[in-house]
Protein backbone atom coordinates (compact mmCIF):
# COMPACT_ATOMS: atom_id res chain seq x y z
CA UNK A 1 0.00 0.00 0.00
CA UNK A 2 1.10 3.26 -0.68
CA UNK A 3 1.19 5.91 1.78
CA UNK A 4 2.47 9.21 3.09
CA UNK A 5 4.32 11.19 5.85
CA UNK A 6 3.51 14.91 7.23
CA UNK A 7 5.83 16.35 9.22
CA UNK A 8 3.94 19.23 11.34
CA UNK A 9 6.77 22.10 12.54
CA UNK A 10 4.50 24.86 13.45
CA UNK A 11 7.06 27.52 14.60
CA UNK A 12 7.25 31.45 12.64
CA UNK A 13 9.46 33.63 13.19
CA UNK A 14 7.37 36.58 13.72
CA UNK A 15 3.67 35.86 14.43
CA UNK A 16 1.04 36.50 11.60
CA UNK A 17 -2.54 37.66 12.90
CA UNK A 18 -4.27 35.15 10.55
CA UNK A 19 -2.48 32.37 12.63
CA UNK A 20 -1.73 30.50 15.56
CA UNK A 21 2.04 29.32 15.30
CA UNK A 22 4.63 29.22 17.78
CA UNK A 23 7.30 31.95 17.85
CA UNK A 24 10.60 30.41 18.12
CA UNK A 25 13.43 33.44 18.84
CA UNK A 26 16.36 31.40 16.79
CA UNK A 27 17.21 28.36 15.25
CA UNK A 28 19.25 26.62 17.73
CA UNK A 29 16.08 26.50 20.54
CA UNK A 30 13.79 25.57 17.76
CA UNK A 31 16.55 22.27 17.10
CA UNK A 32 16.80 21.93 21.19
CA UNK A 33 12.99 21.92 21.82
CA UNK A 34 11.74 20.23 19.40
CA UNK A 35 13.95 17.61 16.82
CA UNK A 36 14.82 15.25 20.17
CA UNK A 37 11.02 14.63 20.73
CA UNK A 38 9.98 14.55 17.33
CA UNK A 39 12.38 11.44 17.03
CA UNK A 40 10.91 9.91 19.97
CA UNK A 41 7.90 10.28 17.92
CA UNK A 42 9.06 8.81 15.60
CA UNK A 43 10.79 5.35 16.91
CA UNK A 44 6.77 5.43 18.52
CA UNK A 45 5.95 5.26 14.68
CA UNK A 46 8.21 3.57 13.08
CA UNK A 47 7.30 -0.09 12.52
CA UNK A 48 3.55 1.03 11.19
CA UNK A 49 5.81 1.86 7.84
CA UNK A 50 6.13 -2.09 6.88
CA UNK A 51 4.96 -3.64 3.94
CA UNK A 52 4.10 0.41 2.86
CA UNK A 53 5.84 2.31 0.28
CA UNK A 54 6.21 6.28 0.88
CA UNK A 55 4.92 8.12 -2.42
CA UNK A 56 5.00 12.01 -0.25
CA UNK A 57 6.74 13.63 2.33
CA UNK A 58 5.68 16.80 3.48
CA UNK A 59 7.48 19.23 5.79
CA UNK A 60 4.85 22.10 6.57
CA UNK A 61 3.13 23.71 9.49
CA UNK A 62 4.79 27.29 9.77
CA UNK A 63 7.93 27.43 9.01
CA UNK A 64 9.80 24.28 8.22
CA UNK A 65 12.49 25.59 6.56
CA UNK A 66 13.52 27.14 10.44
CA UNK A 67 15.24 23.81 11.53
CA UNK A 68 17.75 24.29 8.42
CA UNK A 69 19.18 21.39 5.92
CA UNK A 70 20.99 19.60 8.57
CA UNK A 71 18.28 18.54 11.00
CA UNK A 72 15.52 17.96 7.46
CA UNK A 73 18.46 15.80 6.17
CA UNK A 74 18.31 13.65 9.95
CA UNK A 75 14.56 13.08 9.23
CA UNK A 76 14.54 11.70 6.04
CA UNK A 77 17.65 9.48 7.01
CA UNK A 78 15.18 7.98 9.65
CA UNK A 79 12.72 7.69 6.54
CA UNK A 80 15.20 5.92 4.44
CA UNK A 81 16.62 3.60 7.07
CA UNK A 82 13.07 2.88 8.51
CA UNK A 83 10.99 2.66 5.08
CA UNK A 84 10.50 2.33 1.87
CA UNK A 85 10.66 5.65 -0.41
CA UNK A 86 9.26 5.32 -3.58
CA UNK A 87 12.00 6.31 -6.75
CA UNK A 88 9.65 9.18 -7.56
CA UNK A 89 8.87 10.48 -4.21
CA UNK A 90 7.41 14.01 -4.02
CA UNK A 91 9.87 16.14 -1.02
CA UNK A 92 7.89 18.94 -0.34
CA UNK A 93 8.84 21.94 2.01
CA UNK A 94 7.39 25.20 2.92
CA UNK A 95 9.06 28.64 3.13
CA UNK A 96 8.40 31.92 3.75
CA UNK A 97 10.38 34.51 1.01
CA UNK A 98 12.48 36.02 3.89
CA UNK A 99 14.10 32.83 4.67
CA UNK A 100 14.87 32.00 0.64
CA UNK A 101 18.46 32.13 0.45
CA UNK A 102 20.62 30.42 -2.69
CA UNK A 103 22.71 28.39 -0.39
CA UNK A 104 19.74 27.19 1.43
CA UNK A 105 18.19 25.82 -1.57
CA UNK A 106 21.44 24.30 -2.86
CA UNK A 107 21.36 22.58 0.62
CA UNK A 108 17.80 21.52 0.44
CA UNK A 109 17.99 20.11 -3.35
CA UNK A 110 21.29 18.07 -2.23
CA UNK A 111 19.68 16.16 0.78
CA UNK A 112 16.70 15.29 -1.55
CA UNK A 113 14.02 18.44 -1.38
CA UNK A 114 12.78 18.39 -5.17
CA UNK A 115 9.65 20.80 -4.15
CA UNK A 116 9.02 23.76 -2.31
CA UNK A 117 5.92 25.64 -1.66
CA UNK A 118 6.52 29.41 -0.73
CA UNK A 119 4.07 31.58 1.49
CA UNK A 120 3.56 34.19 -1.01
CA UNK A 121 0.18 35.09 -0.45
CA UNK A 122 0.45 38.63 -2.12
CA UNK A 123 2.18 40.79 -4.96
CA UNK A 124 0.50 43.81 -3.39
CA UNK A 125 2.95 45.45 -0.68
CA UNK A 126 0.22 46.88 1.08
CA UNK A 127 -1.82 43.52 1.25
CA UNK A 128 1.37 41.97 2.73
CA UNK A 129 1.69 44.69 5.01
CA UNK A 130 -1.99 44.17 6.22
CA UNK A 131 -1.18 40.54 6.70
CA UNK A 132 1.88 40.89 8.98
CA UNK A 133 3.85 39.28 6.47
CA UNK A 134 7.89 40.37 6.37
CA UNK A 135 8.21 39.92 2.87
CA UNK A 136 7.39 42.45 0.33
CA UNK A 137 6.45 41.59 -3.61
CA UNK A 138 9.63 41.91 -5.13
CA UNK A 139 11.00 39.19 -2.20
CA UNK A 140 8.37 36.95 -2.86
CA UNK A 141 9.45 37.03 -6.79
CA UNK A 142 13.09 37.35 -6.41
CA UNK A 143 12.59 33.80 -3.62
CA UNK A 144 11.09 31.99 -6.19
CA UNK A 145 13.42 33.06 -8.98
CA UNK A 146 16.25 31.97 -6.22
CA UNK A 147 15.03 28.39 -5.86
CA UNK A 148 14.48 27.60 -9.31
CA UNK A 149 18.10 28.50 -9.84
CA UNK A 150 19.19 26.33 -6.98
CA UNK A 151 17.74 23.04 -9.23
CA UNK A 152 14.59 22.71 -7.08
CA UNK A 153 11.96 23.07 -10.41
CA UNK A 154 8.66 21.91 -8.82
CA UNK A 155 7.47 25.42 -7.24
CA UNK A 156 4.05 25.71 -5.66
CA UNK A 157 3.15 29.45 -4.31
CA UNK A 158 0.03 29.96 -1.97
CA UNK A 159 -1.60 33.22 -2.67
CA UNK A 160 -4.63 35.26 -0.77
CA UNK A 161 -7.87 36.35 -2.10
CA UNK A 162 -11.17 37.90 -0.29
CA UNK A 163 -8.91 39.83 2.01
CA UNK A 164 -9.93 43.30 3.75
CA UNK A 165 -9.18 46.48 1.48
CA UNK A 166 -8.20 43.56 -1.45
CA UNK A 167 -9.93 45.17 -4.94
CA UNK A 168 -10.53 43.02 -8.03
CA UNK A 169 -7.95 44.88 -9.37
CA UNK A 170 -5.42 43.91 -6.50
CA UNK A 171 -6.39 40.25 -7.23
CA UNK A 172 -5.58 40.41 -10.69
CA UNK A 173 -2.23 42.58 -10.26
CA UNK A 174 -1.29 39.43 -7.86
CA UNK A 175 -2.37 37.42 -10.93
CA UNK A 176 -0.59 38.53 -13.40
CA UNK A 177 2.88 38.99 -11.49
CA UNK A 178 3.43 35.26 -11.60
CA UNK A 179 3.36 35.46 -15.83
CA UNK A 180 7.03 35.49 -15.78
CA UNK A 181 8.29 33.28 -12.82
CA UNK A 182 9.27 29.84 -12.59
CA UNK A 183 6.06 28.66 -11.10
CA UNK A 184 4.47 24.93 -11.72
CA UNK A 185 1.93 24.83 -9.30
CA UNK A 186 -0.58 27.46 -7.13
CA UNK A 187 -2.70 26.95 -4.47
CA UNK A 188 -5.18 29.63 -4.00
CA UNK A 189 -7.34 30.82 -0.57
CA UNK A 190 -9.38 33.04 0.86
CA UNK A 191 -8.71 34.40 4.04
CA UNK A 192 -10.93 32.50 6.77
CA UNK A 193 -10.58 34.24 10.30
CA UNK A 194 -9.50 31.97 12.74
CA UNK A 195 -10.27 31.69 16.72
CA UNK A 196 -7.60 32.76 18.91
CA UNK A 197 -5.56 34.82 16.14
CA UNK A 198 -5.63 38.44 16.35
CA UNK A 199 -7.58 38.70 13.13
CA UNK A 200 -10.27 37.26 15.33
CA UNK A 201 -9.79 39.93 18.01
CA UNK A 202 -10.60 42.33 14.96
CA UNK A 203 -13.26 40.50 13.36
CA UNK A 204 -16.01 43.42 13.73
CA UNK A 205 -13.73 45.96 12.49
CA UNK A 206 -12.53 43.62 9.50
CA UNK A 207 -15.92 42.54 8.14
CA UNK A 208 -16.97 45.73 6.30
CA UNK A 209 -13.11 45.56 4.82
CA UNK A 210 -13.68 42.48 2.93
CA UNK A 211 -14.89 41.80 -0.50
CA UNK A 212 -18.55 41.47 -1.00
CA UNK A 213 -19.99 38.33 -2.26
CA UNK A 214 -19.73 39.87 -6.12
CA UNK A 215 -16.44 40.71 -5.98
CA UNK A 216 -15.34 37.59 -4.05
CA UNK A 217 -17.03 35.36 -7.07
CA UNK A 218 -15.19 37.71 -9.47
CA UNK A 219 -12.18 36.67 -7.75
CA UNK A 220 -12.56 32.82 -8.55
CA UNK A 221 -13.40 33.67 -12.21
CA UNK A 222 -11.11 35.54 -13.20
CA UNK A 223 -8.37 33.30 -11.75
CA UNK A 224 -9.98 29.81 -13.32
CA UNK A 225 -9.73 32.20 -16.67
CA UNK A 226 -6.81 33.74 -16.21
CA UNK A 227 -4.79 31.10 -14.82
CA UNK A 228 -6.44 28.21 -17.64
CA UNK A 229 -4.66 30.70 -20.31
CA UNK A 230 -1.54 30.61 -18.71
CA UNK A 231 -1.41 26.56 -18.64
CA UNK A 232 -2.57 26.31 -15.44
CA UNK A 233 -5.08 23.23 -15.12
CA UNK A 234 -7.33 23.54 -12.09
CA UNK A 235 -7.49 19.54 -10.95
CA UNK A 236 -8.90 20.52 -7.47
CA UNK A 237 -11.05 23.90 -6.19
CA UNK A 238 -8.09 25.09 -4.56
CA UNK A 239 -5.31 24.19 -6.72
CA UNK A 240 -3.72 24.81 -10.23
CA UNK A 241 -0.90 22.86 -11.98
CA UNK A 242 0.95 22.95 -14.60
CA UNK A 243 0.74 19.29 -16.33
CA UNK A 244 2.79 17.29 -14.70
CA UNK A 245 2.76 18.89 -11.89
CA UNK A 246 -0.43 18.39 -9.76
CA UNK A 247 0.48 18.06 -6.03
CA UNK A 248 1.00 14.17 -4.75
CA UNK A 249 0.81 14.62 -1.26
CA UNK A 250 -2.22 16.84 -1.73
CA UNK A 251 -4.13 14.55 -3.64
CA UNK A 252 -3.48 11.74 -1.20
CA UNK A 253 -5.45 13.64 0.91
CA UNK A 254 -8.41 14.23 -0.79
CA UNK A 255 -8.87 10.40 -2.57
CA UNK A 256 -7.95 8.99 1.13
CA UNK A 257 -4.81 7.47 1.10
CA UNK A 258 -3.42 6.74 4.34
CA UNK A 259 -0.72 8.88 5.75
CA UNK A 260 1.08 9.48 9.46
CA UNK A 261 1.61 12.86 11.32
CA UNK A 262 4.57 13.61 13.29
CA UNK A 263 5.11 16.68 15.19
CA UNK A 264 2.30 19.09 17.33
CA UNK A 265 -0.96 19.36 16.32
CA UNK A 266 0.23 16.66 13.83
CA UNK A 267 -3.06 14.94 11.91
CA UNK A 268 -3.18 11.54 11.03
CA UNK A 269 -5.45 9.22 8.67
CA UNK A 270 -4.24 5.46 9.35
CA UNK A 271 -6.37 2.38 9.14
CA UNK A 272 -9.88 4.07 8.40
CA UNK A 273 -9.61 6.28 11.58
CA UNK A 274 -8.01 9.45 12.10
CA UNK A 275 -6.06 11.09 15.37
CA UNK A 276 -3.51 13.96 16.08
CA UNK A 277 -0.83 15.08 18.46
CA UNK A 278 -1.84 17.08 21.29
CA UNK A 279 -1.05 21.47 20.20
CA UNK A 280 1.23 22.34 23.01
CA UNK A 281 5.28 21.85 22.17
CA UNK A 282 6.15 21.60 25.94
CA UNK A 283 3.35 18.85 27.21
CA UNK A 284 3.96 17.14 23.62
CA UNK A 285 7.86 16.79 24.31
CA UNK A 286 6.74 15.62 28.07
CA UNK A 287 4.49 12.97 27.11
CA UNK A 288 7.12 11.82 24.52
CA UNK A 289 9.86 11.66 27.02
CA UNK A 290 8.33 10.10 29.43
CA UNK A 291 7.39 7.15 26.27
CA UNK A 292 3.62 8.33 26.57
CA UNK A 293 2.14 8.88 23.20
CA UNK A 294 0.97 12.26 22.64
CA UNK A 295 -1.78 11.69 20.63
CA UNK A 296 -4.89 13.72 21.92
CA UNK A 297 -7.76 12.79 19.71
CA UNK A 298 -8.84 10.14 17.66
CA UNK A 299 -11.90 9.54 15.97
CA UNK A 300 -12.97 6.50 13.59
CA UNK A 301 -16.10 7.13 11.97
CA UNK A 302 -18.88 4.58 11.30
CA UNK A 303 -21.23 4.01 8.29
CA UNK A 304 -22.55 5.29 6.29
CA UNK A 305 -20.45 8.73 7.68
CA UNK A 306 -17.45 7.83 6.87
CA UNK A 307 -18.29 7.35 3.08
CA UNK A 308 -19.70 10.54 3.28
CA UNK A 309 -16.74 12.30 3.91
CA UNK A 310 -14.46 10.61 1.48
CA UNK A 311 -16.80 10.89 -1.01
CA UNK A 312 -17.13 14.69 -0.58
CA UNK A 313 -13.86 15.31 -0.29
CA UNK A 314 -13.06 13.29 -3.27
CA UNK A 315 -15.48 15.49 -5.17
CA UNK A 316 -13.25 18.47 -4.71
CA UNK A 317 -11.19 16.96 -7.47
CA UNK A 318 -12.45 18.31 -10.75
CA UNK A 319 -12.11 14.56 -12.27
CA UNK A 320 -14.48 13.65 -9.48
CA UNK A 321 -15.42 10.41 -8.45
CA UNK A 322 -15.60 7.39 -10.40
CA UNK A 323 -18.28 5.51 -7.89
CA UNK A 324 -17.51 1.98 -8.69
CA UNK A 325 -13.76 2.45 -8.27
CA UNK A 326 -14.80 3.97 -5.09
CA UNK A 327 -17.22 1.02 -3.47
CA UNK A 328 -14.53 -1.12 -4.68
CA UNK A 329 -12.15 0.49 -2.40
CA UNK A 330 -14.61 1.68 0.37
CA UNK A 331 -18.15 0.88 0.96
CA UNK A 332 -21.61 1.66 -0.68
CA UNK A 333 -23.30 4.71 -0.65
CA UNK A 334 -26.57 4.06 1.08
CA UNK A 335 -30.06 4.94 -0.99
CA UNK A 336 -30.29 7.89 0.63
CA UNK A 337 -27.07 9.49 -0.51
CA UNK A 338 -27.71 8.68 -4.16
CA UNK A 339 -31.23 9.86 -4.15
CA UNK A 340 -29.20 13.20 -2.48
CA UNK A 341 -26.75 12.88 -5.57
CA UNK A 342 -29.84 12.55 -7.81
CA UNK A 343 -31.01 16.13 -6.33
CA UNK A 344 -28.15 17.66 -6.65
CA UNK A 345 -27.82 17.18 -10.54
CA UNK A 346 -31.01 18.31 -10.69
CA UNK A 347 -29.69 21.68 -9.11
CA UNK A 348 -26.76 21.38 -11.87
CA UNK A 349 -24.02 21.72 -8.94
CA UNK A 350 -23.40 17.97 -9.62
CA UNK A 351 -23.24 16.28 -13.05
CA UNK A 352 -22.55 12.55 -13.85
CA UNK A 353 -21.16 11.02 -16.87
CA UNK A 354 -20.65 6.97 -17.08
CA UNK A 355 -19.76 6.24 -13.66
CA UNK A 356 -18.41 9.49 -12.55
CA UNK A 357 -19.67 11.80 -10.44
CA UNK A 358 -18.16 15.16 -10.59
CA UNK A 359 -18.73 19.05 -9.76
CA UNK A 360 -20.13 21.55 -12.35
CA UNK A 361 -18.85 24.93 -12.31
CA UNK A 362 -21.73 26.39 -10.56
CA UNK A 363 -21.17 23.39 -7.92
CA UNK A 364 -17.34 24.32 -7.15
CA UNK A 365 -18.55 27.54 -6.36
CA UNK A 366 -21.00 26.25 -3.75
CA UNK A 367 -18.85 22.89 -2.75
CA UNK A 368 -19.29 23.78 0.75
CA UNK A 369 -22.80 23.66 0.41
CA UNK A 370 -22.81 20.50 -2.03
CA UNK A 371 -20.34 18.78 0.85
CA UNK A 372 -23.16 19.49 3.55
CA UNK A 373 -25.70 18.05 1.62
CA UNK A 374 -23.88 15.04 1.36
CA UNK A 375 -22.21 14.61 4.45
Amino acid sequence: MVISLYFHIPFCSKKCPYCHFYVIPNEQNLKNLFLPSLQLEWQQKKDLLKNHTIVSIYFGGGTPILLGPEAIEKILDWIQRDGSISSNCEITIEANPESVTLPLMQKLKIIGINRVSIGVQSFQDSLLQDLGRTHNSQEAKTSIETTFFSGIENISIDLMYDLPNQSLTDWETTLHAIENLPISHLSLYNLTIEPNTLFFKKKKALTPLLPNDRDSLQMVLFAETFLGSKDFSRYEISAFAKKGFHSCHNTGYWTGRPFLGFGPSAFSYWEKKRFSNISSIHRYADLLSHGKNPIDFEECLPYPNDVHELFAVQLRLVSGVDLEQFEKKHLKLPLETMEKLSDLIIKRWIEKENSVYRLTREGRLFYDSVAAEII
